[in-house]
């Protein structure tokens, strides 16, 4: 297990990084943009009600990424939503390395066309700094998490960090990856 190399992993060193530096012109291998993690979260606003939500959404991303999830809190009170600063209200994940590639292969492969409707993803999702951001409405989508034992269907963020300078060099990044955007 210790040489296992995930496909995506592969994939990147033999073909998408020779490219990117033809494409780009770097001069450098430390320069082609590469993944740097992956943190996918889960809000669960309705915590604050029944702790059991949170406990399921804890469960849910520990099946779906393979990493235990951690409670996330409230950082500052918000007298609307009777939101109190360390309040447990989400869930997240930060994927790196060999379990980063595996995500990013299962969610590209298996996940996404899954999607009712799928058409792509919108590449508005960059952030400026090669770093992208998408929405899931729905975590049934991955295959791991059985439909009939679910408490609710909810959605979740994910966040694809890059070492890309640009948002160009980072779609070109992710667009190599197979990543489903759609045309415009």
């Amino acid at each position: 297990m210790e040489n296992y190399v995930p496909r995506l992993k592969k994939v990147y060193r033999e073909t998408i990084a020779p490219e990117l530096t033809k494409e780009f012109g770097y001069t450098t291998p430390m320069q082609v943009p590469q993944l740097k993690k992956i943190v996918v979260s889960m809000g669960v606003g309705e915590a604050l009600t029944n702790k059991k939500l949170l406990d399921a959404a804890v469960s849910e991303l520990t099946q779906i990424t393979g990493q235990h999830a951690v409670k996330t809190k409230a950082k500052k009170s918000i007298a609307n939503f009777k939101l109190r600063e360390g309040n447990e209200i989400g869930a997240m994940v930060t994927l790196r390395g060999a379990m980063m590639y595996e995500f990013l292969d299962r969610l590209i492969n298996v996940a996404l066309p899954r999607v009712k409707d799928f058409r792509g993803i919108k590449s508005t999702g960059f952030d400026g700094h090669g770093n992208f951001s998408l929405g899931i409405t729905e975590q049934i989508i991955f295959p791991e998490i059985d439909f009939d034992k679910i408490t609710q269907i909810a959605g979740m963020n994910i966040a694809i960090v890059t070492s890309a300078k640009t948002d160009k060099e980072a779609y070109a990044l992710l667009a190599k990856f197979n990543m489903p955007f759609r045309k415009q």
